[in-house]
């Protein structure tokens, strides 16, 4: 079950470009029921980072958040991630065909045609149980020295 959008997030996708907001709401649902198909997620929070919808494990701690949005030199929508994890990297790894990415930080998707979920929902998943990954604090770790 989808969660009811806050009206701040509503908002949030309002402002966006029709085509994007239709595609990052399909996002928003495989997070929400990517996130209930791990026990160990918990409820997600759905709020607002730098203006833009994202999605928190404050009830856990056992993800990385998830933002929603666009780029401004893209016509794609962007699933965003912090950039001081190996999330996008490890995604280029499995994904290297079928996504587009930023940096260390976005995975770019096309508003048009049919939505990747089984390639995502992995993505997605990773991004959610992140901090449940040993290998993961370790590569944290590592990249802070």
């Amino acid at each position: 079950m989808v969660e009811p959008l806050p009206p701040e997030v509503s908002r949030a996708f309002d402002a966006l470009p029709a085509l994007i907001r239709k595609r990052l709401l399909q996002v928003r649902a495989l997070i929400f029921s990517t996130a209930a198909a791990h026990q160990e997620v918990g409820r997600l929070t759905e709020t607002l980072k730098w203006g833009e919808p994202a999605y928190l494990t404050e009830e856990t701690g056992s993800g990385s958040t998830i933002r929603l949005g666009h780029l401004k030199d893209s016509e794609q929508a962007a699933v965003l991630f912090n950039c001081r994890t190996a999330l996008v990297d490890a995604f280029r790894e499995r994904f290297p065909d079928q996504f587009e990415f930023r940096q260390t930080r976005a995975l770019l998707l096309p508003v048009s045609g049919k939505l990747p979920k089984q390639e995502l929902t992995v993505c997605l998943s990773l991004a959610l149980t992140y901090h449940l990954d040993p290998r993961a604090r370790k590569a944290k770790q590592t990249s802070r020295r």
